[in-house]
């Protein structure tokens, strides 16, 4: 017998899911696009060149001009340039070393160990928040929460004797909902962070994001996301699933083995030395993590080490379990760990490279400053309150995601044109980064474009034959929608206050 089908949203609503699929997968590769995006600023750059167009910096107050490509300078720049251009960008290098050690912990089988053993030990009352609060956690190794965390839900409720379908809609409101939220660092955190700096560096050439600069806001936001998408299934999407009647039959869970729960101990007993080396390097005044010559620790070796500090720890506590669980014998299974995690990159460094020429060419022709000058000039005098304003920055993002997928592929795009806007506003560019993740973050669960969109639908035809986007669509848009509202309200709270959004990460820019 077939599961029946769930209430569907409005027809209008199907259909323009329908036509966003369409033209999403009509668009060209994005690795293709940035190409194309670049030789378009080429292009552009000599149109601008054409005319009389000048704005003043109202940080230097210099002249700033369009810079022509099309020119024996520019033609010099770009052929010399190349390879620095893409050894050079910012998020390249942070995400090839954090993944290294990711990988050594994905491999050695901690990761899945880990999360199982979170989920099984979990009272059966707070099984849905512990499955959320699991799926935005995971966020840590990267997406090993959807391949993992968001089927192992399903198989999880279905055990209990409830609805498996909302077991899965738990875990992926937390995995790709609450995508930027977290406990601890992720992989998205040094990626977007750099790509930030490289925009506020049009503005301000000095100008640094460190990887933890939204760290404080988003560890209070995993709390509040949990909590909402507990709400959320219980309240909202089991009542209107009812009861389960498809053919899968419930799996017997199976618990830890005696060599996964030894590796695990291992593992904790590693996490804890590690953690015990950073505090002793970091909370004594003449801590040798601090910087040196004045004992800060906000603009120190260990802040500004955080990828070498991800990459060492995940690489000590994956080696740790592994020896522990017997499934690392030896350094060929270490070296093997770590190239899994490479394999899976050779489309994003081909993207990277075209994404670091479209970066460059936008800030040699000035065009991101003249139109992040001419843009702040027209907010300004618009004088929109600064909440407002950052909630229509929050609802555009998200809009935008539903046409778009990758975070680091709009933010390469988005950064170098709202962040100097911003800061010529007076806002960080660690807000702007903050309020671009929560625009992100809250559509992708309702996005076709995100691209582990396709597996979800096929995790849901495992309990529903039937199941499509609609189902899709239908169960997730009440967690979009409420994890939206929660985040603007923290949001709001944390602007009205003036709070820090991390460490050494102020809500304003003074130039």
């Amino acid at each position: 017998m077939e599961q029946s089908q769930p209430t569907k949203p409005a027809g209008f609503v199907n259909r323009f899911l329908y036509y966003v699929e369409k033209i999403g997968n009509a668009l060209p590769h994005p690795a293709t696009l940035f190409a194309a995006f670049a030789a378009l600023v080429i292009v552009i750059s000599w149109i601008a060149a054409q005319f009389d167009i000048s704005v003043i910096h109202p940080g230097t107050k210099e002249v700033v001009e369009p810079f022509n490509l099309i020119s024996v300078e520019g033609l010099h720049m770009i052929l010399e340039e190349m390879v620095n251009n893409f050894t050079g960008f910012a998020p390249l290098g942070v995400v090839l070393v954090a993944l290294l050690g990711i990988g050594i912990a994905e491999g050695s089988g901690l990761i899945s160990a880990a999360l199982r053993l979170l989920i099984l030990s979990a009272p059966k009352k707070l099984l849905t928040f512990v499955i959320v609060f699991a799926g935005i956690v995971s966020n840590t190794a990267s997406e090993v929460g959807y391949v993992v965390l968001v089927p192992l839900s399903a198989v999880i409720f279905l055990a209990v004797g409830r609805h498996p379908l909302a077991g899965l809609a738990a875990a992926f409101a937390g995995v790709s909902g609450g995508y930027s939220a977290n406990l601890l660092l992720g992989t998205i955190d040094p990626l977007l962070s750099g790509l930030s700096q490289e925009a506020a560096q049009i503005v301000d050439l000095s100008y640094t994001v460190n990887p933890a600069a939204n760290f404080y806001f988003m560890f209070a936001s995993t709390f509040f996301i949990a909590l909402a998408g507990t709400i959320i299934t219980e309240r909202v999407v089991v009542p209107r699933l009812g009861e389960y009647t498809g053919d899968a039959k419930p799996e017997n869970l199976s618990a830890l083995t005696d060599s996964e729960k030894r590796g695990l101990w291992f593992a904790l007993v590693a996490f804890l030395v590690f953690t015990l080396i950073l505090l002793w390097g970091t909370v004594p005044e003449t801590g040798f993590l601090r910087d040196p010559k004045n004992g800060d620790l906000l603009k120190s070796p260990f802040m500004r080490g955080i990828v070498s500090l991800i990459f060492i720890s995940a690489a000590f506590v994956g080696i740790a379990y592994g020896i522990g669980a017997k499934t690392i014998k030896n350094d060929e299974d270490v070296i093997k760990g770590m190239s899994k995690s490479m394999e899976t990159l050779g489309t994003y460094i081909v993207l990277v490279f075209f994404a670091a020429q479209f970066v460059a060419y936008f800030k040699w022709t000035n065009l991101g400053l003249i139109f992040a000058i001419e843009g702040a000039n027209v907010l300004g005098s618009v004088n929109l309150h600064p909440i407002v304003l950052m909630v229509g920055f929050v609802l555009l993002t998200a809009v935008i995601n539903m046409v778009m997928g990758s975070a680091s592929a709009k933010w390469t795009i988005m950064a170098p044109v709202f962040i100097p806007m911003f800061m010529l506003l007076g806002y960080s560019p660690e807000l702007t980064q903050l309020v671009y993740r929560i625009g992100d973050s809250v559509t992708n669960i309702i996005s076709p474009m995100m691209s582990y969109f396709a597996l979800i639908v096929a995790f849901m035809q495992r309990y529903d034959k039937k199941a499509g986007i609609g189902t899709i669509i239908s169960t997730m848009l009440p967690y979009s929608v409420a994890f939206f509202l929660i985040w603007v309200l923290v949001l709001g709270v944390w602007m009205a206050f003036s709070l820090p959004i991390g460490p050494d990460s102020p809500l304003d820019y003074i130039p």
